[in-house]
């Protein structure tokens, strides 16, 4: 895996894979051209959950019909303000069971999610689900 990141102007830069994909970083205060390179990174950790737990799911044929992975993060009050503690809130919709949908958190947290293995090395990560329908089915 390869990637570069260009200066473009002020404090924008822009992130490019090596696929040519890119992404533009603003590391204003007000964040108005992109996300800050730490909020990318609590979205590359949401969005890597999300996956797995969206796979792992749809393979149990759970009836899943929407999720939502939101992070709240705490940082170190001196530099380098690495995450210190992480947490994720699962938002899982649809006919899903409480036993699919914890265990589909759980692999993708504990196994395959690489960003949060990654993540806790520095800080902790905890996680909650909820379930905006209502209680999910057993």
């Amino acid at each position: 895996m390869i990637a570069h990141s260009d200066w473009k102007q002020g404090n924008i830069f822009e992130g490019v894979a090596e696929n040519g994909n890119t992404i533009q970083f603003d590391a204003d205060p007000a964040h108005e051209h992109g996300p800050s390179p730490m909020e990318a990174v609590l979205m590359a950790l949401c969005s890597c959950t999300s996956v797995d737990v969206v796979s792992i799911l749809q393979k149990k044929r759970q009836a899943l019909t929407g999720l939502r992975v939101s992070a709240q993060a705490k940082r170190a009050e001196a530099a380098p303000q690495v995450f210190t503690r992480i947490l994720l809130t699962y938002a899982i919709s649809g006919q899903v069971s409480r036993k699919a949908a914890e265990d589909a958190v759980a692999l993708s947290m504990n196994k395959y999610c690489s960003v949060s293995r990654m993540l806790e090395k520095a800080a902790l990560v905890e996680y909650e689900i909820v379930y905006p329908d209502g209680e999910p089915v057993e």
